[in-house]
């Protein structure tokens, strides 16, 4: 178990019992065990506050105007992904979650690096707000704290905070539109540029077909959209992932349900607590955690219906793109108080390509899933009686749409405990999964199979299980059907 960092004074102390269990839980989506998550999180850690000091002793010693700079979390947040780089180059990419190995060598992750001016507009944005009003849009849009926490972790009046949360979100919107005017575009998405900007202030505004077209083919205006619209329940989704980058919705997801588990149990998590930070203690905490974190989350995973509401306007890679971050599109709504109440944390799978070596449910007649009957009788022969009564259950909900994508969950209860499971269904009007958490998949023409993850398989009798995914769609978007549980049809 590697060491956690060690606060050099009261600051970086208090830091570490506000900042932790955010940077545990980005390091736990990057990497394969709770082992390794730690150890990621602690030299991310540590960079996060080499960086920041160096930055405030240039300051101090009259280097010029302070620079622009992220808050503390995110700035942590992006210290992960950072070292997670690190450790691709220098042939430790084995320890880190394969999809993120291949955003780490692909163009999108080069863009947090390269020229300013071609960096994500989000990222762009939240780095010109001051540090302050840069804290109060993350904690309250992202780490879903409540305005009362918020404002007493920054020193504001609780009775102006929400006053100041709304100006800020206004400061935000105005500080990506100028980014988005002064990125280099074509003459096409310059065109649009003015439209766009009216549309995304009114939320009773209507979006124009032709623009509604041109931002399903173009991130750059699809990615300025979703940080432009303050309405609609967007906002944390283009933050997420706008500046965290790979795995930003499901950073967002855990975080959302960590808040919730919080509120629910009536008493305040390590982000919420008044009682001065206790290094000692809080470093023995968080090894306990690093050590339980599997264990969590298979039991709650096991347990928790993670059904998601649903959305308006959202924002998502145009098809045949399936890497794009899904933030780009005009808005992203996120789960609201009615999530189940669940720390279980989706991985972004992005495996878009079909998988020809797993066999789609039901297509293997030699093997009978777990869980389900035989079709024929046991001398052989056609069984005549009626087919027994479906077994499971199945909510699809369609959480978000938008011009070229969806997003939605999947929510199978069974009266029958699983050892594993795979889920399939059939789309009518040719959508293409894209990306998927808490299961893998694969997808032939229009048929989908998603497979458990290695930490959900297992589900009790008459428990859910649960997984989201993103897809694309054009002309019509009907809802799925034929659900099947190893093969086993479901009711919906």
């Amino acid at each position: 178990m590697p060491d956690l960092p060690t606060p050099q004074d009261a600051a970086e102390a208090a830091l570490l019992s506000e900042c932790w269990d955010a940077v545990l839980s980005y390091a736990d989506l990057c990497t394969s065990g709770s082992t390794t998550a730690t150890q990621l999180a602690t030299e991310a850690f540590s960079l996060g506050m080499r960086e920041a000091r160096e930055a405030e002793v240039a300051i101090a010693r009259g280097a010029g105007r302070r620079p622009a700079r992220l808050p503390r979390i995110p700035l942590l947040l992006t210290a992960v992904r950072n070292t997670a780089a690190v450790w691709e180059v220098q042939g430790d990419g084995h320890k880190l979650d394969p999809e993120l190995r291949l955003w780490l060598n692909s163009d999108k992750a080069a863009r947090y690096t390269g020229p300013p001016l071609s960096r994500p507009l989000a990222l762009r944005g939240l780095r010109d707000l001051q540090e302050p009003d840069a804290a109060l849009l993350w904690l309250a849009e992202v780490e879903a704290l409540p305005l009362s926490v918020v404002a007493r972790r920054l020193g504001l009046d609780p009775a102006v905070v929400g006053d100041e949360l709304a100006q800020v979100r206004n400061l935000f919107r105005d500080r990506c539109h100028r980014a988005h005017l002064d990125t280099p575009m074509d003459a096409q998405c310059r065109s649009y540029a003015r439209l766009l900007d009216a549309v995304t202030r009114s939320p009773a505004a209507d979006t124009p077909k032709d623009l509604s077209r041109h931002l399903a083919r173009c991130v750059g205006c699809a990615e300025a959209a979703a940080c432009l619209r303050l309405h609609g329940g967007g906002l944390p989704g283009a933050l997420a992932g706008g500046v965290i980058g790979w795995g930003g919705l499901a950073y967002l997801e855990r975080r959302r349900r960590a808040a919730e588990v919080r509120l629910g149990a009536g008493r305040p998590g390590p982000a919420d607590s008044d009682t001065p930070p206790n290094p000692g203690a809080h470093k023995a905490r968080a090894v306990r955690n690093g050590l339980l974190v599997a264990a969590v989350l298979v039991s709650l995973l096991a347990l928790a219906v993670s059904m998601m509401p649903g959305g308006t306007d959202n924002g998502a890679a145009p098809p045949g793109d399936a890497d794009r971050q899904p933030v780009a599109g005009p808005g992203v709504s996120l789960p609201s108080s009615t999530i189940a109440r669940s720390t279980s944390s989706p991985k972004p799978s992005d495996t878009a390509a079909t998988t020809k070596s797993e066999t789609p449910e039901g297509r293997n007649p030699r093997t009978t899933p777990q869980g389900t009957a035989s079709s024929t009788a046991p001398g052989g022969g056609s069984d005549e009686k009626e087919s027994p009564a479906p077994t499971c259950r199945v909510t699809y909900d369609l959480v978000n749409q938008w011009p070229d994508g969806f997003q939605a969950t999947v929510t199978v209860t069974t009266e029958q405990a699983l050892d594993s499971w795979r889920v399939a269904w059939s789309f009518r009007d040719g959508q293409r999964v894209g990306q998927m958490w808490d299961a893998s998949f694969v997808q032939d023409g229009s048929q989908v199979t998603a497979t458990a993850a290695d930490y959900n398989r297992k589900v009790p009798a008459d428990g859910s299980l649960a997984f989201g995914f993103l897809a694309s769609w054009q002309g019509k978007n009907s809802p799925a059907y034929d659900f099947r549980l190893n093969g086993q049809s479901c009711a919906k």
